[in-house]
């Protein structure tokens, strides 16, 4: 873990307005260190600058309370929606992760590249290019 701190991967604002304890289980932290070893350390060496995460873990509980579904990678620790500052940059740094052969189950352009959403599963990974309006 070069980039990413577990404190960064799992800090949120709405967990501390509403009084949530987001501590990621050990077992989460093992996977969030495997997202970042393989996946987010990579990314942030091969762009060359800040990349911001925005979320990463959520506990179940707030999970529900930004409207998660249950299912959500970010509950297992393996997902993280990640920003370079703007749509547009974002788009860049999207395009780069498509072309840059990195292993990721889902990229998920949010909302015109308001955000990456990135997911990381070993053994499962998917290479699922999405994008949500």
């Amino acid at each position: 873990m070069k980039y990413f701190t577990i404190p960064e991967l799992t800090a949120s604002a709405k967990a501390r307005a509403l009084g949530i304890d987001n501590t990621p289980p050990p077992g989460v932290k093992i996977k969030l260190s495997t997202l970042v070893n393989n996946l987010l350390d990579p990314i942030r060496e091969k762009w060359g600058g800040p990349i911001t995460v925005n979320s990463g873990y959520r506990c179940p509980t707030l999970n529900k309370a930004v409207g998660g579904v249950p299912t959500s990678q970010h509950v297992r620790g393996e997902a993280a929606d990640i920003t370079v500052g703007s749509p547009a940059k974002n788009n860049q740094l999207f395009k780069m992760i498509v072309d840059g052969g990195f292993d990721f189950d889902q990229l998920i352009d949010e909302t015109g590249y308001s955000w990456i959403h990135i997911s990381y599963s070993p053994g499962r990974n998917r290479r699922q290019v999405l994008h949500k309006k």
